[in-house]
């Protein structure tokens, strides 16, 4: 078969929504000289409605309203009222979406909704997880106990709090659990939100972002005009831009969430040159370039969350008095959290995150041997003390003046990043001694601290203050 002159068979491939459900069979084992302390997951929520109406008319066609959402409509809330101390009386409730002109219709979603199909995959992105960590390396208990190896947490909104419910279901599901068991999930209040770049409580920030946004549009959108002669008809005749009317994002989100659920979008969409083109421009938009001060404001506070945790958990077993951290930590979030995380640890792909996709960070241990004599309790513990985000300075003072330190040899520590089922090389980690030896995405936790702490505002009201 001869090949036309001037084809291009990539620009007439289909478009496809990603798909990123675990992986557990291609779940790669560390060296077996490596023990598993601690996980932390963040992934984002499943498959929702998209978060305002575009392209319903003819000729773009895309549902106005969505019946995807008849499970979880029936639940028992609590209310006041009850006799008996401490125990709130029950009233059952159905919830049912009611449509502007007063229709009420069971089963409608609201926009930005998790739908069925994503209360079906977060459940199964649960089940994965107690397969890799409870069947297959025998890291979490078959049966959860009244112990704290878990942590449950989520932002504030329906979509991520229904997702993590099923994701917890999926990984102990109360058969699954001891008499008692009562799963808690924490959220937090949005100013004191560190899940996502918080612009509410960050006006620098937001300042920020807003400008790298004019800037996306004045260099990409020169890139989107040759679209409009495909899909303007489709967006009431306006072209299609970054600034535009509808935005270029939202058009995305449209187009991304309808194929997700199996919804028939304008074939113009499903040509890769078309809606490639698109997502392009918008990670440009979001993602893209931007400087140190928006990696600190946006994504510092989180890993340094992250990075306290896991020195935590080296201590324990040696240090009585240090804080007792879980095995895995759960965090439901969202896409802008899973591209930040990944730009900020420049190994971002430039593709949006699908639904369910899920950034992992695990800590290993290398055991050495027992008994034999360090020089520096801070090389057992491979973390230098300096590091440490200034609130937290006291942690490692405590453990380097605790004598077991002083005695044995606690062994190393290694950090291995995730990202939709791949392992992740850390630039930052790719010099020697700066990860073990032969696995270079296996980041010693020294190299991991020192450039977390740079990432990590000293002071992140003053930072954020509007011209500081």
């Amino acid at each position: 078969m001869v090949r036309a002159q001037g084809s291009n068979p990539a620009a007439n491939s289909k478009y496809r929504e990603p798909r990123a459900p675990l992986d557990v069979e291609g779940y790669p084992l560390a060296p077996a000289d490596l023990e598993l302390q601690q996980v932390h997951v963040y992934v984002r929520h499943g498959e929702r409605t998209p978060v305002s109406v575009r392209m319903a008319e003819a000729p773009g066609n895309i549902p106005e309203h969505w019946l995807l959402c008849k499970e979880a409509r029936r639940f028992r809330a609590a209310v006041a009222g009850s006799e008996l101390p401490d125990q709130p009386s029950k009233l059952d409730v159905i919830r049912t979406t009611e449509r502007s002109d007063g229709v009420a219709v069971r089963g409608e979603c609201l926009l930005g909704e998790l739908t069925d199909i994503g209360r079906a995959s977060t459940y199964t992105y649960g089940r994965s997880l107690r397969k890799i960590y409870v069947e297959k390396l025998g890291f979490l208990p078959d049966v959860l106990g009244q112990s704290q190896d878990v942590y449950f947490r989520s932002t504030n909104m329906p979509r991520t709090v229904e997702s993590l419910q099923q994701i917890i279901h999926g990984l102990y599901p109360m058969s699954k659990c001891e008499s008692g068991v009562i799963h808690e999930v924490l959220i937090r209040n949005g100013r004191e939100e560190n899940l996502v770049g918080n612009t509410l409580a960050c006006r620098r920030l937001e300042t920020l972002l807003v400008n790298f946004a004019h800037a996306a549009a004045s260099a990409y959108n020169p890139t989107l005009e040759p679209l409009d002669r495909k899909v303007s008809k489709y967006i009431g005749g306006n072209p299609i831009r970054l600034d535009g009317k509808p935005r270029a994002s939202g058009v995305l989100d449209t187009v991304r969430a309808a194929m997700a659920h199996g919804i028939k979008i304008p074939p113009e969409f499903e040509e890769r040159a078309v809606t490639s083109t698109i997502e392009k421009a918008v990670v440009n938009e979001w993602f893209s370039d931007k400087t140190e001060e928006v990696r600190r404001l946006g994504m510092g506070r989180l890993l340094a969350d992250l990075s306290r945790k896991m020195q935590l958990k080296t201590q324990e077993g040696h240090n009585t008095s240090a804080e007792r951290t879980p095995k895995i930590l759960i965090h439901s979030t969202h896409d802008t959290a899973l591209a930040g995380l990944a730009n900020t640890l420049d190994v971002f792909d430039d593709r949006w995150p699908a639904f369910t996709a899920s950034f992992t960070f695990e800590l290993f241990r290398r055991n050495a041997q027992l008994g034999a004599e360090t020089s520096s309790p801070r090389d057992a513990l491979n973390v230098d003390p300096q590091v440490q985000h200034p609130q937290n300075s006291g942690i490692l003072q405590t453990v380097l003046g605790s004598s077991p330190f002083r005695r044995k040899l606690a062994g190393e520590f290694f950090v291995r990043a995730r990202y939709q089922n791949r392992n992740l090389m850390l630039p930052f980690c790719a010099d020697e001694g700066k990860h073990l030896p032969g696995s270079p995405e296996l980041c010693t936790l020294q190299a991991f601290a020192e450039r977390v702490h740079e990432l990590t505002p000293t002071d992140w009201d003053a930072e954020c203050s509007v011209g500081s």
